[in-house]
């Protein structure tokens, strides 16, 4: 399987030996007479990365069912690009000067919410996908993905639907399984177990925490000795542990 980034890499240094000839201006205007079926999916690609641009560009151009409008550097350029164009789908990086991927996905959807966003990046680490996910973009792509993955992507997006690997969809679920443990965790100790919990974080006394609380220092001992319990520890350091991974509380 080759992957896009190789593929790209082959494209552009191949490329280096011939003069690339601006497309006409003509063919642009001459979409607007085609019927809707047959009108091509006009793109622009967003990358800092000169030489991936051009090979996103050369892979993209070899098929017939696209038109590459324009290209740009960064999320500024990209959004006089798309005001200019109105493109179908936007395909951009993450990380690029001026104004980074996730800002250009807001402002394009707060100005143009009809056009379809894909993401191409290298980062896959869980917030990035949440990031990802929050400004509501079409679909992401992982730039190491082969070239049939792109072409299914954004035709995906085009045609109204998302597109999320299977790889970054298991990267969101082992987050929401985490947070779902986490929400167990939190719902097996009681509302007053938490509050003791807390004031044990505050290195407070069984005797000091009664006092605040209004109850007995047995009581205090028996929610502590039920905490070990429930959450498997045998010492205080060991619950104050479960707690932070958990994030039960929060210790000042």
């Amino acid at each position: 399987m080759v992957h896009l980034e190789t593929f790209i890499n082959k494209k552009v240094y191949a490329s280096l030996k011939f003069v690339k000839i601006p497309l006409v201006s003509y063919k642009q205007e001459s979409m607007e007479f085609l019927p809707e079926s047959s009108k091509k999916c006009k793109l622009i690609l967003v990358d800092d990365h000169q030489m991936f641009l051009d090979g996103l560009d050369s892979i993209l151009s070899s098929h017939a069912e696209f038109q590459i409008v324009a290209t740009a550097k960064d999320g500024w350029q990209a959004l006089i690009e798309i005001e200019q164009h109105q493109p179908d789908v936007v395909l951009t990086d993450l990380n690029m000067p001026e104004m980074d991927g996730l800002e250009l996905v807001k402002r394009t959807k707060e100005k143009f919410p009809e056009i379809k966003i894909l993401v191409l990046s290298m980062m896959k680490d869980k917030e990035t996908v949440s990031n990802i996910m929050e400004v509501e973009a079409e679909g992401f792509i992982l730039k190491d993905s082969n070239k049939a993955d792109l072409i299914k992507a954004i035709n995906a997006v085009h045609q109204g639907g998302t597109y999320y690997s299977n790889e970054i969809m298991n990267i969101m679920l082992s987050k929401y399984q985490k947070r779902i443990k986490q929400d167990e965790a939190r719902h097996s100790l009681t509302t007053r177990e938490l509050e003791i919990l807390k004031l044990i974080g505050q290195e407070l006394t069984s005797e000091k925490i009664a006092d605040k609380l209004f109850i007995s220092s047995r009581t205090v001992e028996t929610h502590r000795k039920n905490m070990l319990a429930k959450t498997n520890s045998t010492t205080l350091i060991g619950l104050l542990k479960y707690a932070i991974r958990n994030q039960l509380v929060t210790f000042q």
